[in-house]
């Protein structure tokens, strides 16, 4: 028989309850930002008590970490583990973000969100957010060097570079700049890669 608890209201609630809790950060700390979501908010939210929620993440700062984790896991595999695209359209299709946020513009990118929220440069998710956009510029740079490109370190950090700064522009001007940086990705990714050598 499936484990149960008491949740807020004295309701019965399943397993699952981890998988609420990290569902109500991403929704919360997406839509209002990981300093304006407390606990007891994310709770109800979750459905879940505070003792329950302890139970699962040690305090905040360890859902924080955990929320950025499950975020993705795997760093973009729906486009650096595409098989029907050749390593330059996965390279322009790192620019193809799904559109979910306010006015069908694409969110503020979650790990650039919580390194601007979180001041402490030794907090585990800052950390985690440094790993995580290492990563991309890697898969970037490892996609780069598929395509043939002459420096595909230097065209793995420029994609990356770019990719960071029409997340920010969105977010600031409310305007989707995701199309724009595609533009410019093409024409680096052209440049970077002989026309002989191109795949």
């Amino acid at each position: 028989m499936a484990e149960m608890e008491k949740g807020p209201r004295g309701l019965r609630r399943g397993r699952g309850a981890r998988e609420r809790i990290l569902n109500a950060s991403q929704q919360l700390f997406g839509d209002q930002g990981i300093n304006h979501t407390g606990m007891d908010q994310l709770c109800a939210v979750a459905q879940v008590s505070k003792r329950t929620a302890y139970q699962h993440f040690a305090g905040k700062d360890e859902l924080v970490t955990e929320y950025l984790r499950h975020f993705d896991p795997d760093v973009m595999p729906g486009v650096f583990d595409r098989t029907d695209l050749t390593p330059r359209e996965r390279l322009l299709a790192a620019f193809d973000v799904p559109k979910t946020g306010p006015h069908n513009l694409t969110p503020m990118c979650p790990y650039i969100a919580a390194s601007i929220e979180i001041s402490d440069p030794e907090h585990p998710a800052r950390q985690y957010a440094h790993e995580y956009k290492r990563a991309i510029a890697a898969r970037l740079t490892d996609t780069a060097r598929e395509a043939g490109a002459t420096d595909p370190v230097e065209l793995g950090e420029q994609l990356a570079l770019l990719l960071d700064g029409a997340s920010a522009r969105t977010r600031v001007l409310n305007v989707d700049a995701f199309p724009a940086a595609a533009a410019i990705a093409a024409v680096l990714i052209d440049t970077a890669i002989p026309t002989g050598t191109r795949v």
